[in-house]
C-alpha cells in the first residue's frame, strides 16, 4: 500500500475501484458513532448514454472516445458541470468506441502496467491513423479520476455539500501483482486529477475485507490457526492472486498477505477475443 499525503479531518471515505473494465466509487461518512454500522453507499454516476442524453449508472465503463469534428452534434456532448469536452468518457464512449475502433481507448489499465511500451506517451489509441489524437495510458487514467472527482462534486454542490473529493480520504485499488512502476504511475494519476489524499489498497485484500464485513464475527470460526487462504480476483484484464494466512497474536486470529501471484495480463478481455476469434473461424 502506498499513501502521498498527510491525512486530515474528512466527511467521507471513499473507495474507489479503477477497473480495467469499469469504474466504480463507494463512500462511508468518515465518523460513525460506535454504537452504529457505518452505510456504504455506492455513487450513481451521470454520464452521457447517447448524444445529448445523461443518465445515471452505477458503473462508469473504463473508455475513452476521442470524437473527430463530425462524429457528434455541436452541443451534443455537453455537461451540465462542463462545456464541450474533446473526450467522451464513460457509456457513450463504449457505444461509439465499438462504431469505430480508430478513435476509441480502452484496457487502459493494462497499458499501464505494460512494461514493453512508453506509459507516458500518447499511443492510445493503438495503431489509430495519425490524424486521431492519442493519449497516454497515464492520461487516459487521469481522465477516468477526473471525471470521477467532477461528478461527485457537482452532485455534491446540488445538494448544498461543500464535501469535495479531494478533502476526503480515498482507497484507489490497484492489482496486487502490479509492480513499482504501475503502482506509481497510477498514484501519478492521482495526482494529475487533483486527489492527493490516496492510499492504495490491493484489490484482493479489498475483496477479503468485503468478505470479513459481510461476515461480521462469524468470519472467527469459519478460519483458523495455519490456514492458507487464497484470494482470486479474476477482473476484465488481469488475473490476481493473493494468498492470506491465518496466524495467532496474544489470543487474537491475525491475517497476513503471505504471497502475490505474478502479474498475468489475462482477464475479460482475453476471453472477449478468444471467444470472437473461435466465432470468426
Amino acid at each position: 500500500m502506498s499513501n502521498i499525503s498527510t491525512k486530515k479531518s474528512t466527511q467521507y471515505i471513499i473507495g474507489i475501484d479503477l477497473g480495467t473494465t469499469n469504474c466504480v466509487l463507494a463512500s462511508t461518512p468518515s465518523a460513525i458513532p460506535e454504537d452504529e454500522k457505518g452505510e456504504i453507499s455506492l455513487f450513481s454516476i451521470p454520464q452521457l448514454v447517447n448524444p445529448g442524453e445523461i443518465a445515471e449508472q452505477k458503473l462508469l465503463p473504463s473508455f475513452l472516445y476521442l470524437p473527430g469534428e463530425y462524429d457528434f452534434p455541436k452541443g451534443s456532448t455537453t455537461l451540465p458541470w462542463q462545456s464541450e469536452r474533446s473526450q467522451v468518457v464513460g457509456e457513450l464512449a463504449r457505444k461509439r468506441g465499438a462504431e469505430n475502433p480508430s478513435r476509441f481507448v480502452a484496457s487502459a489499465k493494462s497499458w499501464l502496467s505494460h512494461a514493453g511500451v512508453n506509459r507516458t506517451q500518447a499511443i492510445l489509441p493503438w495503431q489509430a491513423p495519425t490524424e486521431v489524437p492519442k493519449v497516454s495510458p497515464l492520461e487516459a487514467s487521469r481522465l477516468y479520476l477526473e471525471y470521477l472527482q467532477e461528478t461527485w462534486d457537482y452532485k455534491q454542490s446540488q445538494s448544498g455539500s461543500e464535501a469535495r473529493l479531494k478533502d476526503q480520504e480515498i482507497f484507489l485499488t490497484v492489482p496486487a501483482s502490479f509492480d513499482m512502476a504501475a503502482r506509481d504511475l497510477t498514484i501519478k494519476a492521482s495526482e494529475l486529477a487533483g486527489l492527493h489524499n490516496v492510499t492504495l489498497l490491493e484489490e484482493p485484500q479489498a475483496a477479503f475485507y468485503s468478505w470479513i464485513e459481510s461476515q461480521g464475527e462469524r468470519w472467527r470460526k469459519q478460519v483458523k490457526v495455519g490456514d492458507l487462504i487464497l484470494v482470486c480476483d479474476v477482473g476484465g484484464g488481469t488475473t490476481d492472486f493473493s494468498l492470506i494466512a491465518v496466524s495467532e497474536e496474544q489470543g487474537e486470529l491475525m491475517l497476513n498477505r503471505v504471497a502475490v501471484g505474478e502479474h498475468i495480463l489475462l482477464g475479460g478481455d482475453n476471453m472477449d477475443l478468444a471467444l470472437a476469434r473461435l466465432l470468426q473461424f
